[in-house]
C-alpha cells in the first residue's frame, strides 16, 4: 500500500485533499476489527449529504475525512473474513452495521445499535456518525466485511458497469427506499421533490416499480432540463407556488398516489429564503388521502445554520393534522442499503437500470474533488464520481 490520500473537511465552504493515515483494522476507539478488510478504493462519490457538512450546516468538526459512497478491491482481510478474498471487487452500503444486533438482523442496518455510541446508526465520514474514517481517500477499512461487502460476482463485467455500481453504494438504494416506503408500484401517480441525483435515483426507481407517471419538481432549469431528458415530467417551481394546481396539468389531478422528498432540510420557498418544512408540507397537501410520503431527504437534529432556533435543534412547523386527516403514512430514515443493493446490482448488470446517465455521473480525479464539490454545490446537474487510482480513466 502506499501512501494514503483523502477529501478532509477543512472548514465551512472547504475541503482539502490531504495525506491521511493508512488505514488499519481497528475501530475507532482503537480495538482490532479481526472482520474488517482494507480496500484500494475504485470509485467514490460526491453525495448531497456531503454538502450540508461542507456549508457548514451540521455540528462537523475540522479535520474529518469525508466520504461514504465506497466501492473498492479488497487488498487485506482480517482472520475472521470469511466469505470474502483479496482481489474481490465489493460495493460498500455507506451503513456501518454489525450484522449481529436486533435492528440489524431486521434488516435495519441504517440504525445498528453497536456502531456508534451516541446514537444508533454508523456511517463512514459523516458527522456524529461512530467516528469512522470516510472513503473519499485511496484506501478505506471496512469492518464486519462478511456481512457488509455486496461482492461484484464477474471482475470485468463489474469494470465494465463501474460507472452504475458505484450508484449501489447510496442513492440508488437511498432513491429506491423513498420510492417503495412511499408505496409505488404498478400504475402509481409518483411526484419527486428535488432533481439532485438522490431525487433522479428515486425517479428511476419508481419507473422500474411500474409507476404511471413520475414528475421531479425542482426550481433548477438545468437539472429539471436533464430531468426531461431523461424521460420523467418535469415540474419548474419557479413557475408557481400552487403544486397541485401544476401536478393537475399533467395528469389531470392534484393529487398523487406517493410523493417523495429527496430534498431535506435545507429546503427553499419562492421567496428564496430557507423554508425547511415547505417539502414535508407540500407532500401532504398533493398527496392523496391514505397516500404514503418516502423521505430520503436529510433532515438533522442540529443545524447551526438554520433560520431560527427551533430549526437549530432539528424542530419543524408542520402541517401535521393535515397528514393525519388524510390517514397519510411518512416514512423516514437513513436507507438500510443491504435490504435492496444486491436486487439493484441484478438490475445494473442485465442493463434494466441505467443509473449513471440518469444522474449524468462524472467521474473526475480525487485531486479535483474540491472543484467537484464547488460546481455540485453551485447545482451542476451531475454526480460527480471520485476515481482516486485513475482506474476508470484508464477504463473508458
Amino acid at each position: 500500500m502506499s501512501s494514503n490520500r483523502g477529501v478532509v473537511y477543512v472548514g465551512p465552504g472547504k475541503v482539502e485533499v490531504r495525506n491521511i493515515a493508512d488505514p488499519v483494522m481497528a475501530s475507532p476507539n482503537g480495538r482490532k476489527l479481526d472482520h474488517a478488510v482494507i480496500l484500494k478504493v475504485i470509485s467514490t462519490n460526491i453525495c448531497g449529504s456531503d454538502q450540508h457538512m461542507v456549508r457548514g450546516r451540521t455540528t462537523a468538526e475540522p479535520g474529518l475525512v469525508l466520504g461514504h459512497e465506497i466501492t473498492g478491491e479488497i487488498i487485506e482481510k482480517g482472520s475472521d473474513v470469511e466469505q470474502l478474498e483479496i482481489g474481490d471487487i465489493v460495493s460498500v452500503p455507506f451503513n456501518v452495521a454489525c450484522g449481529r444486533c436486533r435492528c440489524c438482523k431486521s434488516q435495519d442496518t441504517g440504525v445498528c445499535l453497536t456502531v456508534n455510541p451516541a446514537r444508533a446508526g454508523g456511517a463512514y465520514g459523516y458527522v456524529d456518525m461512530g467516528g469512522w474514517i470516510g472513503g473519499q481517500a485511496r484506501y478505506v477499512m471496512v469492518p464486519y466485511a462478511d456481512f457488509n461487502l455486496l461482492k461484484f460476482p464477474d471482475r470485468e463485467q463489474a469494470m465494465d458497469k463501474i460507472r452504475d455500481l458505484t450508484m449501489l453504494s447510496d442513492i440508488l438504494p437511498t432513491g429506491f427506499h423513498g420510492a417503495v416506503q412511499a408505496g409505488v408500484g404498478v400504475g402509481s401517480i409518483v411526484y419527486v421533490a428535488g432533481a439532485g441525483p438522490v431525487g433522479m435515483a428515486a425517479a428511476a426507481s419508481a419507473r422500474i416499480l411500474g409507476a404511471a407517471v413520475v414528475m421531479v419538481g425542482d426550481f433548477n432549469k438545468e437539472r429539471l432540463a436533464h430531468a426531461s431528458k431523461m424521460g420523467f415530467e418535469a415540474v419548474d417551481l419557479s413557475q408557481s407556488d400552487r403544486l397541485g394546481e401544476m401536478i393537475a396539468e399533467i395528469t389531470g389531478s392534484p393529487e398523487v398516489d406517493s410523493a417523495i422528498d429527496a430534498v431535506g432540510f435545507e429546503a427553499r420557498g419562492h421567496t428564496g429564503g430557507e423554508q425547511p418544512a415547505i417539502v414535508l408540507n407540500q407532500m401532504m397537501e398533493i398527496t392523496r388521502a391514505a397516500g404514503s410520503i418516502g423521505i430520503p431527504g436529510l433532515y438533522v437534529t442540529e443545524d447551526p445554520g438554520a433560520v431560527d432556533d427551533a430549526a437549530k435543534q432539528g424542530s419543524l412547523s408542520l402541517r401535521f393534522g393535515l397528514g393525519w386527516a388524510k390517514a397519510q403514512s411518512f416514512h423516514t430514515g437513513q436507507t438500510p442499503v443491504i435490504k435492496y443493493n444486491r436486487q439493484l446490482m441484478q438490475a445494473i448488470l442485465h442493463d434494466r437500470l441505467k443509473i449513471a446517465d440518469i444522474v449524468n455521473a462524472q467521474v473526475i480525479s480525487l485531486d479535483d474533488a474540491a472543484k467537484g464539490y464547488e460546481s455540485f454545490d453551485q447545482g451542476a446537474a451531475k454526480k460527480f464520481v471520485l476515481d482516486p487510482h485513475d482506474v476508470l480513466a484508464k477504463a473508458s
